[in-house]
């Protein structure tokens, strides 16, 4: 690890060791969580770039990483409540969630719980839709899958993330850092995503919705917003669902824009 990076440990709400990354110093705290199966790592860049202006963290969600994954009880609530006790650990007093993929509804949460800290929630190639609800036997599916064959699962997930002509060393440095986490952690996180609704916790939002996505993906700006209508985007060509690995100096330029405009509540970001 860099060693301006520091790593640093708090203790989930059910008792869960949540290990994080944390750099530098300034208000507002960036909160930067990985997608699922991923880990705080896929951040080390936005650490060392915004360390000079702002307080930055990046926890491993349990069951990802280095923390913890002996729970009972596994959600999307649960890992927002997660990220919220790094932020009460850091005595953060105002702070902008950054979330990769399934990070996104993860600090969607963050923010319900801690509604006068955060300042705004930020997807990173997710929020495309809303209206995707995945049912008990779609979550059942998906988990035996990775249960009966991780190593294949996750290798064909990754193909799923990436433009045709990516880098490869890209994608195989996904699958390693992905194929780290448990077996038995995905199975129980993806059973947990049955009948959540993104679309319901989002209009509990007290705070603005931005997006930072690739255009593998469309996002359908005028469905989102039929759900929260300050929903604005920044699209970035030709990227797929890692920005900050595949091109990390026009994400982090975009990171910079949207943590200003929420920071000083200016003009709603471009839509396109």
């Amino acid at each position: 690890m860099d060693p301006s990076i520091e790593r640093k440990t708090c203790t989930a709400p059910d008792g869960v060791e949540i290990v994080y990354s944390a750099a530098g110093a300034g208000d507002p705290a960036l909160v930067f969580i990985h997608g699922g199966l991923a880990n705080r790592g896929f951040w080390d860049g936005e650490l060392r770039r915004f360390a000079d202006r702002h307080r930055v963290l990046a926890p491993d969600l349990p069951g990802h990483g280095e923390s913890g994954y002996r729970r009972t009880k596994w959600g999307l609530p649960e890992f927002g409540a997660d990220v919220a006790a790094v932020i009460e650990a850091e005595q953060v007093e105002k702070a902008i969630l950054f979330g990769n993929s399934l990070g996104g509804p993860v600090a969607v949460e963050a923010a319900l719980l801690l509604p006068d800290k955060v300042l705004g929630v930020v997807g990173v190639d997710t929020f495309q839709s809303l209206s995707h609800h995945m049912s008990t036997e779609e979550a059942q599916k998906r988990a035996e899958a990775f249960r009966d064959d991780y190593a294949g699962s996750v290798h064909h997930m990754v193909l799923q993330l990436f433009h045709a002509d990516a880098d490869p060393g890209l994608l195989r440095d996904a699958e390693r850092r992905m194929a780290n986490t448990p077996p038995e952690a995905a199975y129980a996180m993806f059973l947990s995503l049955a009948g959540y609704r993104a679309d319901e916790s989002v209009r509990r939002l007290t705070v603005p919705l931005r997006a930072i996505n690739g255009d593998l993906y469309p996002t359908d700006i005028t469905g989102v917003r039929n759900i929260k209508p300050d929903f604005a985007v920044k699209v970035l060509a030709h990227t797929g669902h890692y920005p900050m690995l595949e091109r990390p100096g026009a994400f982090d330029h975009a990171v910079a824009e949207v943590a200003e405009e929420l920071t000083h509540h200016g003009v709603i970001v471009s839509g396109g």
